[in-house]
């Protein structure tokens, strides 16, 4: 089996509404498709969801270097995982968002090769409740309150905060505690916003309350100081934006800088090395938790398969229900109060509907 033909789709989906984050807003998700040919027929897809402020990536970016990564995969096995690997990191440095969306469909049509469900292919068994947090985004406190209640409304077991706005963020958590009661868990994400200090500062304040973890409180470069602020406060940290790969795990588990990783496809170029971080979680008892960024049902319907991995604990699969328009086909299906379901299906189980492929910028390398 061959890599044959590879398709690049460009595919701007807007948000119902702005999501904010302390790095900034984002009206769209910006993705790219990736659909892969092989010399027998399969067919595999891969998403790419590039997050400019944080991957330095963006959506013209990625087609522009999944042509000439393309070039460079043309006639290797999709199921040779090192090879494919080996060849995109040979070509071009770093670029793990449109390596992920290539290395994601290599394991798609390698999956339905063998007949398996992806999470067999990679180990796992479809045994888990998976039900994924719901995302409160940046902004004033008594917006992120009604969003709180609307998202309790609506059954979701637990409330992501996007915090780093460095005012008024304990107030922010603590009015949500207040609106949604005490046994819906909080998880806070800071993106960077946070000095050590303000991170200190607001972790103590919230003690007290359900919070479940904080995410990347300080700027990545400043990774050294997470072990103070761990120290410091009772809340688990969570690494996001400071651990890409498993060098970072490894850095940080041996550091003991954090409580659990974060784990996104975009981030570790696909699955080889996700599943290097989550063998040197299981080996150090760190909890991982899947999550995304701007990805459609297909990313998502990816990251779900290795969320069926026993070193998973946490989920964070919203995005999708926050976009306007869903073209995937198959794929992962929510349910009520945010329960994630997997198909049995060889492969990731979706695709991207052909009537919607049709009207999308597209470039083809063969």
């Amino acid at each position: 089996m061959k890599i044959a033909k590879i398709s690049f789709y460009e595919a701007p989906i807007s948000l119902r509404e702005p999501f904010i984050i302390s790095l900034g807003p984002l009206t769209h998700a910006n993705n790219v498709f990736v659909k892969l040919e092989t010399d027998t027929g399969l067919t595999g897809w891969g998403e790419a969801s590039p997050f400019p402020m944080i991957h330095g990536e963006t959506m013209a970016g990625c087609v522009a270097v999944g042509q000439y990564l393309a070039r460079q995969l043309l006639t290797l096995d999709p199921a040779d995982h090192a090879g494919v690997l080996t060849a995109m990191d040979g070509a071009i440095y770093g670029n793990s968002c449109i390596k992920g969306a290539l290395e994601i469909a290599c394991y798609d049509v390698a999956a339905r090769a063998v007949g398996q469900p992806l999470y067999a292919y990679l180990g796992a068994h479809n045994d888990r409740d998976i039900r994924t947090d719901y995302t409160i985004s940046l902004g004033s406190v008594e917006a992120m309150v009604a969003k709180a209640r609307w998202i309790k409304a609506r059954g979701f077991s637990v409330i992501k905060i996007k915090l780093g706005a460095r005012t008024r963020d304990a107030e922010r958590v603590r009015a949500i505690s207040e609106a949604v009661g005490p046994d819906v868990p909080l998880r806070l994400d800071a993106n960077q916003g946070w000095s050590k200090d303000q991170a200190i500062t607001v972790l103590r304040s919230i003690e007290d309350l359900n919070v479940q973890h904080c995410e990347e409180p300080i700027d990545k470069r400043d990774w050294h100081l997470l072990r103070e602020i761990r120290e410091a406060t009772t809340i688990p940290l969570m690494a996001d934006e400071t651990c890409w790969d498993d060098a970072d795990a490894r850095r940080l588990i041996d550091h003991q800088s954090v409580d659990r990783l974060n784990v996104k496809l975009s981030k570790t170029g696909g699955f080889t090395r996700a599943l290097r971080i989550a063998e040197l979680a299981g080996e150090a008892n760190i909890p991982l938790q899947i999550g995304g960024f701007l990805e459609t049902r297909l990313g998502f319907t990816a990251a779900a398969h290795f969320g069926l991995l026993p070193a998973v604990t946490f989920y964070d699969l919203d995005t999708p229900l926050m976009q306007s328009v869903d073209p995937i086909v198959g794929g992962m299906v929510y349910g009520a109060g945010g329960r994630v379901s997997l198909p049995n299906a060889p492969g990731l189980g979706a695709s991207v509907a052909e009537p919607y492929l049709r009207n999308l910028d597209t470039v083809v390398i063969e």
